[in-house]
């Protein structure tokens, strides 16, 4: 497994920003309310079962909606928030209103500045389907890394097993090259390979995304 120096400087990468373009970024958390992302926000925090004390990690943050439910949810838990994009952290951190036990850093997924074990549980919400094949194979492993073992990554993503309650736009959805990836057993598949257990949890039509699946993978213990 690679090792991580955590005081190593971020190297540059491509990114997409939230909302797709730099531009719409203060129109970001309009459009994640439209979708109704706090709901599955809620769902994955209850499928974390966050307990005090632990530290979690949310990969590809934005601007810290799921980062800021997880510490209400566990008040005594210890958070981080990480993206590569510097603007949408900074309307993160204005989000914060005093909270204590609560960080936000930048940092590609596929390069993360923690060191390995550092993680009790890594959370990551509708980002997955935004990365090329390699960066979801280095993103897949960095989670593996910086988890204890026995500690868990939770994902939500567009994907999984599509039905046809999930109509036209679902289809549409996953004819993106980066999205198709997740189609199926996609994740899992990605997550095994990384060295995870993993099971999917829950799988729920959208009515804009299509099809909305939950996954929880855990680092073994040995």
């Amino acid at each position: 497994m690679t090792e991580h120096h955590p005081n190593s400087a971020v190297h540059e990468h491509d990114y997409l920003p939230a909302a797709g373009l730099h531009a719409l970024l203060p129109t970001y958390d309009l459009l994640s309310r439209m979708l109704d992302t706090g709901a599955l926000h809620a769902r994955l925090v209850e499928q974390a079962a966050l307990e005090p004390g632990q530290r979690v990690l949310e990969i590809g943050c934005g601007t810290g909606n799921l980062t800021l439910r997880a510490k209400q949810a566990q008040p005594a838990a210890e958070v981080t928030g990480s993206d590569p994009d510097p603007k949408a952290l900074r309307r993160a951190q204005r989000k914060m209103h005093g909270l204590n036990g609560i960080h936000f850093r930048r940092a590609f997924a596929q390069e993360l500045p923690f060191p390995d074990g550092a993680f009790d549980r890594v959370l990551s919400s509708l980002m997955l389907h935004h990365l090329d094949a390699d960066t979801r194979a280095a993103t897949a492993a960095e989670a593996l890394r910086v988890l204890r073992p026995g500690g868990r990554l939770h994902i939500l993503d567009i994907g999984g097993h599509s039905t046809p309650s999930d109509g036209r736009l679902g289809r549409l959805m996953l004819r993106n090259s980066h999205a198709a990836q997740n189609a199926g057993d996609g994740i899992p598949r990605l997550l095994r390979a990384a060295g995870f257990d993993c099971r999917e949890v829950a799988s729920v039509p959208h009515r804009v995304m299509g099809r909305v699946t939950f996954y929880q993978a855990t680092r073994p213990e040995h």
